[in-house]
């Protein structure tokens, strides 16, 4: 049994991952700010089904401010394994407000690394993200391909973010994964995302926004496959940058389609312009995800987007009401 610290553990992927991990014998401290990125009511219910879990412990704290070294419940504890998924996420609004991204992303990052060298912490795991590969990378994409181009603040504060534990890694010796995540999606999924706002609009009979003409493509990656990712790369590794993404790509016409079927309900679309933040597709190369960490993404589309809507039908009484703008 090990014990680890989860970073943005009422996240989407930090509850999932929290909670996977205390199910194989582990134990997890969960630090979250529980921030109003998107509706909180989306953390709250991630965060109360956590602290029903023996072995999970929560810490509401904020890793971008350095005070978070000294807390006795961080400190003073031995942790086998850092996992920062803490994160602002969201290419739009960092455009808008790209300080609070630098904070989160980059300046949390560092001080997660510091405590993991304070520490004697032998593993750290970062979230990055498949936008960090820019406009025109090769399809699919392997972790060779430039991420010196950032399209948004966003993706340059989840650069700033890997060359940190790069340096860490030399100067300490500290074992680092970073991990690129590929539009990640299931249920209790962030809402400010296509597809629960997909699922919510159109069981609802809301008109479904589109950016552009719904051609750009995704290929996105359920979240139990992205968690088992996490898990798997736990191991040694030295340092590596490691691609965690589907492998289906879908437009997100097609993806409107998709829950119509599964719904029997028909989407009533509604398209703007495009948003120059966004990259046109995205596609991952894993192969360097199932040599190194014998992983695979097991779920496709389909069986995916079932999970979600069969969450959000069991919880819809609540669900419906969501903000996703």
């Amino acid at each position: 049994m090990s014990n680890y610290l989860v970073t943005g553990a009422a996240g989407f992927i930090g509850a999932r991952t929290s909670e996977m991990l205390i199910r194989m014998g582990h134990t997890v401290t969960g630090i979250d700010n529980m921030n109003d990125a998107y509706d909180p009511r989306m953390k709250e219910y991630r965060l109360k089904k956590l602290e029903n879990l023996p072995g999970f412990t929560f810490l509401k704290a904020d890793i971008s401010e350095k005070s978070i070294l000294e807390h006795s419940n961080i400190r003073n504890s031995k942790f086998d394994g850092v996992i920062n998924l803490a994160a602002r996420a969201g290419v739009r609004f960092s455009v808008e407000n790209p300080w609070v991204f630098l904070e989160s992303n980059t300046v949390g990052t560092l001080n997660m690394l510091e405590l993991a060298h304070c520490t004697g912490n032998g593993k750290f795991i970062l979230a990055s993200t498949s936008s960090i590969y820019g406009s025109n990378p090769p399809y699919p994409t392997p972790e060779t391909a430039s991420s010196s181009e950032p399209l948004q603040p966003y993706a340059a504060s989840k650069k700033g973010a890997e060359v940190l534990a790069h340096s860490y890694h030399h100067l300490y010796g500290i074992d680092t994964t970073i991990l690129r995540f590929f539009t990640v999606y299931g249920p209790a999924g962030r809402p400010d995302l296509a597809l629960f706002r997909f699922v919510q609009w159109i069981i609802e009979g809301r008109p479904v926004l589109i950016n552009g003409d719904g051609t750009q493509s995704r290929g996105f990656t359920f979240i139990d496959d992205i968690v088992r990712g996490i898990i798997a790369a736990l191991k040694p590794v030295g340092y590596e940058i490691i691609n965690l993404g589907g492998h289906e790509v879908i437009t997100i016409n097609g993806l409107v389609t998709l829950i119509e079927e599964l719904t029997g309900k028909k989407a009533i679309v509604q398209h703007g312009p495009p948003n120059p933040a966004d990259m046109f597709t995205n596609w991952a190369d894993v192969s360097k995800a199932r040599e190194m960490l014998g992983w695979q993404p097991e779920y496709d589309m389909r069986a995916g987007t079932q999970k979600l809507i069969e969450w959000y039908l069991a919880e819809r009484e609540w669900a419906k009401e969501v903000l996703t703008a």
